[in-house]
């Protein structure tokens, strides 16, 4: 799409983002379904299948970057995507008027999350400033991550279905079960699935478009490959998370919704394995720019906040965690913006 001028580009782009906020409801009630029909509870389902369908859009964005040779873009497409959709969390807690969403979602898989995603986000750190080594073009680390995702998804059923310590139940507590309403009479598993097929699809293809279409800003506006990827095509991707979040709070699937943007950002940090695979310039990590590591800062601390939010359980209100949400991702887009 580098012959198509700004104004066509932007078009595109936003007939994009409405089909990805089309396709998030009808997605997250699917999901929620599959959740209860399958046993596997909503905060697994969150991170597995929510999680991974819906950052679809931003993993084809950045392995077309990392293959067309602009590893920045590829990176601030990932990180980016990261910092708005936890941001995201805080979003929802505004909308869910019941309580503070972290305390009524309080559970161990939901609070290991945000604590894995720092250890990958803290691995990438470490692998763009130590030294840059390869085996086949692909640094190592790459292949760690995968590892460490993996691990955490064992990890959080492990903890769930055999916890070693317990989050105090209250009345404004949401436990993690099967809703029998959410149920469609007649509905077969084979035609769930099929469906979810359907809708992965279409959301894969919309990230296609989205990731040509940035590349194509950038040809046009001369703008950097690494503020595109963070600010434009990050939060486009990002679309499909924030539409999830907000249908799974109103809903009443509390665990569905963290798990969908806590899944969400650890399977966007694969995207650098996977962009390592597509850039032919060397290990992607030797080409992270200071925005990079902006970012990648930028989500450790972003993630951390949830944790605290999920060990305090401030009952009411927002709290002091959603407010410091809002303003460390503010702060962090200026930052990136002057760098």
């Amino acid at each position: 799409m580098s012959g198509v001028p700004v104004w066509g580009g932007a078009l595109v782009l936003a007939v994009a983002a409405i089909v990805l906020l089309a396709v998030g409801g009808p997605f997250t009630r699917l999901v929620d379904r599959l959740a209860d029909r399958t046993g596997i509870g909503e905060t697994v389902a969150g991170i597995v299948f929510v999680g991974a369908v819906t950052s679809l859009p931003g993993l084809i964005t950045s392995i077309l970057g990392a293959a067309r040779g602009d590893p920045a873009f590829a990176m601030n497409n990932a990180m980016g995507g990261i910092a708005v959709q936890t941001a995201f969390i805080a979003l929802a807690d505004l909308f869910y008027r019941r309580a503070n969403l972290e305390h009524a979602a309080a559970s161990l898989p939901n609070l290991l999350a945000p604590i894995g995603l720092s250890i990958m986000l803290g691995t990438v750190l470490v692998s763009g400033v130590g030294p840059q080594f390869s085996v086949l073009n692909v640094h190592p680390a790459s292949a760690l991550l995968v590892f460490l995702y993996l691990y955490w998804l064992a990890m959080s059923r492990r903890v769930g279905a055999r916890p070693m310590w317990r989050v105090t139940p209250t009345h404004n507590t949401r436990h993690d079960e099967p809703d029998p309403d959410s149920q469609r009479p007649g509905e077969s598993m084979a035609a769930m699935w099929l469906k979810f097929a359907a809708l992965a699809a279409l959301v894969a293809a919309t990230g296609y478009v989205v990731g040509e279409t940035g590349l194509g800003l950038i040809e046009q506006t001369g703008m950097s490959g690494g503020v595109i990827g963070a600010v434009v095509t990050g939060v486009v991707t990002s679309l499909p998370e924030l539409v999830t979040v907000l249908y799974a709070v109103r809903i009443r699937a509390l665990h569905l919704a963290l798990g969908d943007i806590i899944g969400g950002n650890a399977f966007d940090v694969l995207f650098l394995s996977a962009s390592d695979v597509a850039y032919r310039g060397g290990p992607i990590y030797g080409a992270m720019t200071p925005q990079v590591v902006l970012l990648i800062g930028l989500g450790i601390v972003l993630n951390l906040l949830v944790a605290a939010g999920l060990i305090r359980r401030q009952e009411h209100g927002i709290g002091f965690e959603g407010i410091a949400i809002f303003v460390a991702y503010i702060i962090g887009v200026v930052f990136l913006v002057s760098i």
